[in-house]
């Protein structure tokens, strides 16, 4: 069999989401060589599917990514679909080079130079800007094989709407904003119950006219400048932020009661082939739907930075690795790290700093980084 040859380019971008063509915007505007690799077959893929009445938290006019505006009005909130579209416009409108259907296996060095494989193809650089969410690789514990083969099963990633389940009632496991939006979204043709700890919630509507001042503060106040890890409160939250899960924000407790949804504490096991709550009820239910988080899915960078899956780094700069940046992830910097409004701002500062190493005509080292202060 024919070895592949290798590509080399000065940086490689992995991941076409929002973080990834943010990073290629600045990458571009430095005049820096890069390609885009992603994993989907169209851009904005991360989004089309995803569950059919998704709507965006935040409202349009926070919804840009830098040089393109949302074309949207001002105070609405886009539906999954259109954020997708917006996507691919963006990356058409900025000729930004996304390489499609291409998944990254592994990262590794190769001498000074990182080497990715995907597939067929490999790639050699000087620097690497992985461009991902904290959340990938969907979590199912483990004694869901242990349910009756006859109750249909889906991960929260996989779910799309009311079509896929069978006659019967609905259990969607985990509370947080994806399990009380899939439960409103299923009560009406199913007897549903959600399961899980009250993780409290965002005390006004987001799409009311408190909501338009409560949105403004929250994300472009708090979450943008206030929670950040230069700070003391901004450090005590993200740990809190990291190990807890977050309040809703848009469904509230009333709503779900409103509609129907019951209430039950956390999914503990299986008992003959049912769901056995933490109070030793058993469920007599036909689906299962889990919305029981994700894990990062790192396992393929093959570098001594990993620590409980995920990479040590300073505000996306790694410093035991030259060249190696991070853009996405929850927390990076600051609360809205990982939201549509502050990716662009993690995208702009890694990629200063990479056209900095660059223009030396050297890849900064860990002596000239300040010391490693987080680990996400």
């Amino acid at each position: 069999m024919d070895t592949p040859s290798v590509e080399r380019i000065e940086t490689v971008v992995i991941g076409g989401g929002q973080a990834g063509l943010s990073v290629g915007y600045h990458l571009k505007r430095h005049g820096l060589p890069f390609v885009i690799l992603d994993a989907n077959p169209n851009v904005g893929d991360a989004w089309r599917n995803r569950w059919d009445s998704l709507r965006l938290f935040t409202p349009s006019w926070l919804d840009g990514l830098d040089g393109m505006p949302f074309p949207a009005p001002r105070h609405s909130f886009p539906t999954k679909d259109e954020m997708a579209d917006y996507l691919e416009r963006y990356a058409a409108k900025f000729e930004l080079p996304v390489v499609n259907g291409v998944r990254v296996g592994s990262l590794t060095r190769n001498g000074g130079r990182f080497r990715i494989e995907a597939g067929d193809r490999r790639f050699e650089s000087d620097n690497v800007v992985v461009a991902m969410s904290s959340w990938q690789v969907p979590e199912i514990p483990e004694f869901a094989s242990e349910l009756d083969p006859r109750i249909t099963q889906l991960h929260s990633a996989a779910y799309r709407g009311p079509q896929q389940l069978r006659p019967g009632a609905v259990l969607v496991a985990g509370a947080g904003n994806s399990g009380a939006e899939i439960a409103l979204d299923v009560v009406g043709e199913h007897d549903t119950m959600l399961a899980g700890p009250d993780t409290g919630h965002v005390p006004f509507r987001i799409d009311g006219l408190v909501g338009r001042v409560g949105v403004r503060i929250v994300l472009r106040v708090l979450f943008h400048r206030v929670f950040t890890v230069r700070t003391p409160i901004g450090r005590k939250v993200r740990g809190k932020m990291l190990s807890k899960g977050e309040p809703l924000i848009r469904t509230k407790p009333k709503d779900l009661a409103a509609a129907g949804v019951a209430r039950t504490g956390r999914v503990t096991g299986a008992r003959d082939g049912l769901p056995v709550l933490e109070d030793d009820r058993v469920l007599k239910v036909t689906n299962v739907i889990w919305s029981t988080g994700f894990s990062p899915g790192f396992s393929w960078i093959e570098l001594p930075i990993m620590e409980g899956g995920y990479p040590r780094h300073d505000r996306g700069m790694v410093p035991e690795e030259p060249g190696l940046y991070f853009v996405g992830l929850k927390y990076l910097y600051a609360a809205s790290s990982a939201t549509l409004p502050g990716v662009g701002r993690d995208a702009a500062r890694v990629v200063d700093h990479l056209a900095a190493s660059v223009s030396k005509g050297r890849l900064t080292t860990s002596a000239d980084m300040p010391r490693l202060r987080m680990a996400t």
